[in-house]
C-alpha cells in the first residue's frame, strides 16, 4: 500500500469504523469480541470510536476474531499499518520554524532510554560543531540562527548518563564537505572526543567495508517505541511494532559491521589528516 500523506490522517478513523462493521457483521457485542481477542470491552471500544489506534496485533486478533476472508485481511492491515505511520513534511517544518521542530526532537530524547542513529549521509547535528550546523542549514529559509542555537543546546543530552547512544556512520556520513576541509577537520576531532563518552558509541562503516545492503535513509529509532526516516521531502514517523522490529533488524545488520572504539577513533583521525 503506497503511502500518500493525505491518506495518513484519514486512515485511523476509516480503520475504526472498519473495524466496527466487521465486529457487527459477525454477529458479536463488543464484550464477546473481546473475549475472543484476549482483551478488554473497553479497549474494543476505544478502538472502534478511534480513540485508541490499533495496532496490527490488535487488527490482527479482531480480523481473526470475525473470520474475514484473506481479502480483507490484506485491506485491514495494511489500514492498520498507515494508521501508525505519520507523513511530516519538511516545508511544513521550514513554515513552523525549524526551532520548534528542535523542540520536538528534544522532547522525543528525553523520553527514550536507548536511542540508535543510522547516518548514511551526513552527520547529525547531536554530534556536529557549530559550523558544521550552520552549513548544513544553508539551504532552509529564512534565519536559521534560532535553530542552531537549539542544535546546540540539545547535545546536553549526550551527558546524560541514564541514556544509552549509538550512532553508525558511513564514510560518506563523516567525510561529506558540509564544510571546508579544515573545519571538516574539526568536525572529526570532535566525533572522537565525543566516542570517549561512557555511553556514546559512535561506529563508522568505511567505504572498503563489503556490505551487500545499501545504505538507503537516515533513520532513528528511540527504543523501541518509535522509528524516524528522513528523505529529503520530509519524515515518516513508525509507531507499528513490526516497522520498529525490521528497522532495529537493520540497524543490527550494519552494526555488525561498523568499527567501534580505538578502531574508529583511528580511522577517524586518518581521515581528519586528510583535511589538514
Amino acid at each position: 500500500m503506497a503511502l500518500e500523506p493525505e491518506q495518513v490522517g484519514r486512515s485511523k478513523a476509516d480503520l475504526a469504523e472498519m473495524l466496527r462493521v466487521l465486529r457487527k457483521q459477525a454477529g458479536l457485542s463488543q464484550a464477546r469480541l473481546a473475549a475472543r481477542c484476549h482483551i478488554s470491552q473497553s479497549k474494543v471500544s476505544k478502538l472502534e470510536t478511534g480513540e485508541v489506534t490499533p495496532s496490527l496485533v490488535d487488527a490482527e486478533l479482531i480480523l481473526r476474531a470475525v473470520g474475514a476472508p484473506p481479502a480483507l485481511v490484506a485491506e485491514v492491515t495494511a489500514l492498520a499499518r498507515l494508521a501508525n505511520t505519520e507523513w511530516q513534511a519538511v516545508r511544513s517544518s521550514w513554515r513552523r520554524g525549524l526551532d520548534k521542530r528542535q523542540a520536538e526532537l528534544a522532547a522525543l530524547e528525553a523520553d527514550a532510554v536507548e536511542l540508535r542513529y543510522f547516518l548514511p549521509s551526513m552527520i547529525t547535528g547531536l554530534l556536529a560543531t557549530p559550523e558544521y550546523i550552520r552549513a548544513s542549514l544553508d539551504h532552509v529559509p529564512g534565519d536559521t540562527a534560532r535553530t542552531v542555537a537549539r542544535k546546540i543546546e540539545r547535545q546536553v543530552v549526550l551527558y546524560d548518563t541514564s541514556k544509552r547512544f549509538t550512532f553508525l556512520l558511513t564514510e560518506q556520513a563523516v567525510r561529506w564537505a558540509v564544510v571546508p576541509p579544515p573545519v571538516l577537520a574539526v568536525q572529526l576531532d570532535r566525533l572522537v572526543s565525543l566516542s570517549q563518552l561512557s555511553n556514546v558509541r559512535i561506529g563508522v562503516l568505511p567505504l572498503s567495508t563489503p556490505i551487500t545492503r545499501g545504505p538507503m535513509n537516515t533513520f532513528t529509532v528511540y527504543d523501541d517505541r518509535l522509528v524516524t526516516v528522513e528523505n529529503f521531502t520530509g519524515r515518516i514517523v513508525f509507531q507499528d511494532a513490526r516497522d520498529i522490529a525490521e528497522h532495529l533488524e537493520i540497524f543490527d545488520q550494519y552494526e555488525r559491521h561498523a568499527l567501534f572504539g580505538e578502531d574508529a577513533r583511528d580511522r577517524l583521525r586518518e581521515w581528519a589528516s586528510c583535511y589538514r
